[in-house]
């Protein structure tokens, strides 16, 4: 079984699921399970609709339609000469949406995240299904919440390992094609969760685990893996080998061409991930397995933008020690802040986080109780992998301030105010 993975990107509209089918077809689909993310910027999409929903209930109708109307008008391109069931599917799906936002007695925002956002997902796997009938291709469409199980920790759900591949191995049968989606799952109680966002990478690794996969393959808008995004930073070059531990490094880091989660399942198993772009199916892209660190080894650049700063110092200039740590990163984890950066002295302690859940506010007040706190917010986090004096001086190049610098031998990072 092979595992192979189509971002929102490639299935943006017709033209991307039309290509997707082609894929299929160059590199062949035998014994093949397919797993899609929701299609261009639906998920984004969503968040807006839940972000209307708390705002003003009674314009939740309206706020779907555009999101309706985008998956109509692909279905419309896919199928011009007929009137497809994909049509109704797609009109009983919003159905189901809507009924859920009407009957919906939850408070709790990151709940009824869960519950809409999947819906992204549940389209544009019901629509490739159909697609890939139309065009031959007999395929079996997998609802990846049957499969994968998770705890209650909604919008990053932690996996139940035994569970899930109890079932993967229960429910992927010998049908040749397979067609499920990533980023979902759901709990004991069949609620909705989903992985984190950018969890349809690891949505992938999970089944291809699962499956004892020969291989699992990421299709992006790119070559493979490049030594840095190129729409932040130029003149960047193809890795053609990674490492699973030097992957995972980059993961950690924020690389975004592959989910951190993604790499220590395949690497348990050795399971050969591949990174390939769908615009050249033929080409190599980049290998990560075992074998080289980096190939070529040059230096890697990576940014987080929008970050936050936190830089605390004790009121009576007494030491931060194991205590004062252990506090503060408890607090870390109460208020969900993922913590990208820390860097501590004597009397002072800083960190760099993600507020992704936007809770900070709430944190700075707890934390004012115990500590001085200064906030910076939206910093860009860079991190250089494998420095080198030239790497280094494209940070200095930039011209901007350095608020807090970190470095190992391998490693540089730089919080720059933006």
């Amino acid at each position: 079984m092979k595992v192979f993975k189509f971002g929102g990107a490639s299935v943006k509209d017709a033209a991307g699921v039309i290509n997707l089918v082609n894929v299929l077809k160059t590199i062949g689909y035998k014994d093949t399970l397919v797993v899609v993310s929701a299609m261009g910027k639906s998920t984004n999409a969503l968040e807006d609709i839940i972000k209307q929903y708390f705002q003003d209930k009674s314009k939740t109708p309206s706020s779907i339609l555009p999101l309706k109307e985008y998956h109509l008008q692909i279905a419309k391109d896919l199928f011009p000469d007929q009137k497809n069931e994909i049509i109704d599917v797609i009109h009983e799906l919003f159905e189901e949406l809507l009924s859920f936002l009407k009957s919906n007695k939850s408070p709790d925002y990151s709940f009824v995240y869960d519950q809409v956002v999947s819906f992204g997902e549940l389209l544009s796997t019901k629509i490739i299904h159909h697609f890939l009938r139309h065009q031959g291709l007999e395929s079996f469409w997998l609802d990846a919440r049957n499969c994968i199980k998770t705890d209650d920790y909604y919008r990053s759900a932690n996996l139940n390992w035994d569970v899930t591949q109890s079932n993967i191995q229960l429910q992927v049968g010998n049908e040749s094609l397979v067609v499920t989606q990533g980023f979902i799952g759901s709990n004991s109680n069949n609620f909705t969760t989903t992985l984190g966002r950018e969890g349809s990478d690891y949505s992938a690794a999970i089944f291809g685990y699962a499956l004892n996969a020969e291989s699992v393959t990421i299709w992006k808008d790119v070559p493979g893996v490049l030594n840095g995004d190129p729409r932040e930073f130029q003149n960047t070059q193809l890795l053609n080998q990674i490492s699973y531990r030097e992957a995972i490094e980059l993961a950690f880091y924020g690389a975004s061409v592959i989910h951190p989660k993604t790499l220590q399942p395949l690497q348990r198993k050795e399971i050969p991930l591949y990174v390939k772009s769908f615009e050249n199916p033929l080409a190599a892209g980049t290998s990560v397995s075992k074998g080289k660190t980096l190939d070529p080894h040059i230096p890697c650049y990576i940014v987080k933008k929008d970050q936050v700063l936190i830089q605390l110092s004790s009121i009576d200039f007494s030491f931060i020690v194991e205590e004062n740590i252990s506090y503060i990163f408890g607090l870390l984890h109460e208020y969900q802040m993922p913590v990208e950066l820390i860097q501590n002295s004597a009397i002072s302690f800083s960190v760099c986080v993600n507020n992704k859940y936007k809770r900070l506010e709430e944190l700075v007040l707890v934390l004012r109780s115990r500590f001085n706190v200064e906030v910076t917010e939206v910093v860009d986090l860079f991190t250089i992998r494998h420095f080198d004096s030239k790497a280094s001086q494209f940070i200095n190049n930039k011209g901007k301030q350095i608020l807090l610098e970190q470095r190992t031998s391998e490693t540089a990072q730089f919080i720059i105010k933006t």
